[in-house]
């Protein structure tokens, strides 16, 4: 590839608290939302008993190992690493009175080691967590004292970290409620249409009156919202499935909507009276809409198709999303569409829409990786996945859209949020644990951490042209 990246350009990965920290419940954190999802987002909620295994109670150990990890990204090169505060380590209870110290000291030496590195944080303030005492005692987000508890939290690390902290996220894919409401939102998965819309308004306001206090207690800090960008494709050019792929889109276009602009667009008013929705809304609830974010970030995975069959929509799938299988695409062992190219589309998609700077925060292949007898990792499927993806962000970046970075998903093997499995492997980096929680947590090299090394090193240049596909 020719082309090089803007120098400006930030290279590294993306990791989540509660996928790689552990020490659930070490130095005063509290229990989170998902600490009772032992099977992950997808899986049963369980009562915490004690003896009961949960591997993310000590997922990959990041809480004690986080030197060692950061230099491993270091060495590949990373300009940018995108993690998540806990929001229980901070606020165990999500109403108390004060902050725990031992959290807020915990992350000070996170980011005096990146600082140490010139690594750039980029920080979610909550990634599919949340206190639990929320959850039980609040409703979760359905509960308007929420945004109040929320508040305060991101004022307390706003304070404490915005002197190293200059890049910030809200919510971790915040359409993600529409699908999982627990792991969104901390609702009932049976609740009703009514409370998991006021609960994503809330939400909503709740991120906005987060990207005012980071304005205006970080003046050269930048805050974006993240979206799951589940674009959809029309399954045939009938014009009904053109009109039900808008719709569909839509669900998660609204959040970037809001979001960007800050009100609602005018096709959820229709939504909301079809669905017999309607919100709570003050006086200052669209005052505060009105502070909009500076950057939009997005997680990219697949793609899927949109028809107004009711029999073709019958058979989709996805992860945690209702997408149909695009006949010209390949599949992931997990069953997730393959379309490099879908996230050029996407990109200029957004730009086109928003005019505002795009973050990929989140891009991968998981996969069962193994360790070959040669003691390696060779694990050129995702090499060539990541390569390919890359390109279409080169392609998109030539294209005029201002991409300012990417962060893969997740540069370490970590526990997969939808399935709770660590033999769901994405990282350049190996872990020695199982899904049963055995093993050293010795961490090794795979082969893509030195194509990784090579490609930020190149800015870009390494990359090589995909090969031609029916869908191209």
């Amino acid at each position: 590839m020719s082309f090089e990246f803007p120098k400006t350009f930030l290279w590294g990965g993306a990791v989540a608290a509660n996928q790689v920290e552990g020490s659930h419940v070490s130095d005063g954190k509290g229990l989170s939302t998902s600490d009772v999802q032992p099977f992950g987002a997808m899986g049963e909620l369980v009562d915490r008993q004690e003896g009961d295994f949960n591997i993310k109670d000590t997922a990959i150990d990041f809480y004690r190992r986080y030197e060692d990890d950061i230099e491993l990204f270091a060495e590949m090169g990373f300009t940018c690493l995108r993690i998540s505060i806990a929001w229980s380590r901070i606020y165990p209870n999500g109403d108390d009175a004060e902050p725990n110290e031992a959290g807020l000291a915990f992350y000070d030496k996170v980011f005096n080691k990146l600082q140490e590195k010139n690594i750039t944080p980029l920080v979610t303030l909550s990634h599919y967590e949340m206190p639990l005492n929320l959850a039980k005692q609040y409703q979760g987000w359905a509960s308007r004292d929420v945004i109040e508890c929320f508040t305060r939290y991101a004022k307390t690390v706003f304070e404490r970290f915005g002197d190293r902290v200059k890049h910030w996220l809200t919510f971790n894919e915040i359409n993600v409620t529409l699908h999982e409401p627990f792991t969104g939102s901390g609702l009932p998965r049976d609740c009703s249409e009514q409370t998991r819309y006021q609960a994503i308004h809330h939400q909503l306001v709740a991120s906005a009156k987060a990207v005012k206090l980071c304005h205006d207690i970080i003046p050269d800090g930048k805050i974006g919202n993240m979206i799951l960008g589940a674009m959809m494709y029309p399954r045939t050019c009938e014009p009904n499935d053109v009109m039900q792929t808008l719709t569909q889109n839509r669900e998660w276009l609204m959040f970037g909507d809001v979001q960007t602009r800050g009100y609602y667009p005018s096709y959820m008013t229709r939504k909301f009276k079809e669905l017999g929705v309607e919100l709570n809304i003050t006086a200052d609830d669209t005052e505060a809409l009105k502070e909009t974010i500076d950057f939009i970030s997005f997680s990219y995975y697949m793609t899927g198709c949109a028809s107004a069959d009711p029999a073709e929509m019958a058979n989709a799938s996805g992860n945690m999303l209702n997408m149909i299988n695009n006949p010209y695409l390949q599949a992931s062992e997990w069953g997730w569409q393959i379309d490099p190219v879908g996230l050029r589309y996407l990109l200029n998609f957004l730009w086109d829409r928003y005019q505002k700077p795009l973050f990929i925060v989140e891009n991968g292949l998981g996969a069962k990786d193994v360790v070959s007898d040669d003691g390696k990792i060779h694990d050129e499927y995702r090499m060539a996945y990541l390569n390919d993806h890359l390109f279409q962000v080169g392609e998109a970046i030539q294209d005029g859209v201002e991409v300012l970075g990417y962060t893969s998903w997740g540069p370490i093997d970590l526990v997969s949020a939808s399935t709770a499995q660590l033999s769901k492997r994405y990282g350049f980096i190996y872990v020695d644990r199982d899904d049963q929680g055995n093993g050293t947590l010795e961490r090794k090299r795979k082969e893509s951490f030195f194509w990784y090394q090579a490609v930020i090193q190149s800015r870009g240049s390494a990359l090589k042209a995909p090969t031609k596909t029916k869908s191209e």
